[in-house]
């Protein structure tokens, strides 16, 4: 394996990102072509495997292809709950397997996505190629208990050899030595310029906005949260919640709004620039999830000068301390959480001040430009991996 890999070389991308075709454009999943266009800057082409899902389509932010030198490939849309849909995931194996070995044989240098079928196909190929780099990326809680196929994948990941990489949320003891912390990216330098602005004019004022953002599951938490919010509007709490997302608990979010009657925003999905706006005028974000890696969200909100209120999960306190630059929900319950909203109330404004402060240059690490020069260091060069095992 070379020491160091040339910036104008080839990517390939291995995932299950949610792509679709729209009339002569083909359209994906709006945080990842972002990111994917920021790494145009590393590579003069990448090749780009995803799933075909055009249901998805304004449901969540999608963005058509920028770029020329982004190729996409569109594989048939696998998963779901059911038994038959487990079966299908392996009845459609072999015709995975065959397009994604076919572009890794192209391609120098190839990233993959896990958890997801594509991303194992490829942990099992990586082996077969010790010349090429492979770098896997696991979005999910590396630590904490997953379902089955989850954990199947980790393991994996923890035995590949040393021509892979494998990126994790968070710092964590007794790892191998090819699995290295890192921060994923969702902020440009405009997105810094305006934040500054934000955090040096933000105030708390006399009613405080508070924002939750995420899809509308289960595992967010989202019905925690409305009943946290409720009780407390009834004894005098004062604040505005508004609520960003979408999701299958929909309907059910939607009645339980129209029936609290408390100040309650529900705007479903919305395109980034109006994200930001509400966290421009936030006061604090508010995450209850049940499981997490580390969402984008958090330091989105940081970057825009909103505290976060979120879950104790996976690498989470690695970020934020209890009471200083945000408040844990800990334990994750509605009464822990009712516990750091009314601490909200009392917050003065200097140390107020003083954590967004500190969360809006916390959030340099979550720039895209950052993650490029990770990626050059920790990735290509290979300067930070220790020895071979």
């Amino acid at each position: 394996m070379p020491k160091h890999l040339s910036t104008h070389t080839s990517l390939l991308v291995v995932s299950d990102t949610a792509m679709c075709q729209k009339d002569s454009e083909i359209l994906a999943f709006e945080p990842v072509v972002r990111e994917l266009e920021a790494m145009l800057a590393l590579f003069a082409h990448i090749t780009w495997i995803g799933f075909n899902q055009p249901d998805k389509l304004g449901r969540v932010p999608f963005k058509a292809l920028p770029s020329k030198r982004i190729r996409p490939i569109l594989l048939d849309t696998v998963g779901g709950p059911r038994s038959k849909d487990k079966m299908a995931i392996l009845k459609n194996y072999p015709k995975m397997y065959a397009v994604i070995h076919n572009e890794i044989k192209k391609h120098p240098v190839v990233h993959s996505r896990a958890p997801s079928n594509p991303a194992y196909i490829a942990m099992w190929l990586s082996k077969n190629y010790p010349n090429k780099r492979f770098w896997f990326k696991y979005a999910g809680n590396w630590t904490e208990p997953a379902p089955f196929f989850y954990r199947l994948q980790r393991h994996k990941l923890k035995t590949l050899g040393d021509n892979s990489v494998v990126t994790v949320n968070g710092q964590w003891e007794q790892q191998p030595n090819n699995v290295i912390a890192f921060d994923n990216p969702c902020l440009d330098e405009n997105d810094r310029e305006a934040g500054k602005k934000c955090v040096d004019d933000k105030t708390l004022g006399q009613e405080i906005n508070y924002c939750f953002v995420g899809g509308l599951n289960e595992n967010k938490g989202i019905f925690l949260l409305l009943e946290a919010f409720s009780t407390l509007k009834t004894a005098g709490f004062k604040g505005l919640l508004h609520i960003i997302g979408d999701g299958p608990l929909w309907e059910q979010v939607q009645e339980k709004v129209e029936a609290l009657s408390t100040n309650i925003i529900l705007h479903g999905s919305l395109p980034r620039e109006e994200v930001y706006a509400l966290y421009k005028k936030c006061h604090f974000l508010i995450l209850p999830s049940k499981s997490e890696g580390f969402p984008k969200v958090i330091s989105e909100a940081m970057n825009f000068g909103c505290m976060p209120i979120v879950s104790n999960v996976s690498c989470v306190d690695q970020y934020i301390a209890d009471g200083e630059n945000g408040f844990l929900i800990d334990p994750l319950s509605v009464a822990q959480l009712q516990q750091c909203l009314v601490k909200t109330q009392t917050m003065t404004e200097t140390a107020f001040k003083k954590a967004i402060v500190y969360n809006y240059r916390m959030a340099a690490r979550f720039t895209y430009s950052h993650y490029n020069e990770q990626i050059q260091r920790k990735i290509l060069t290979n300067k930070e991996l220790p020895p071979s095992r």
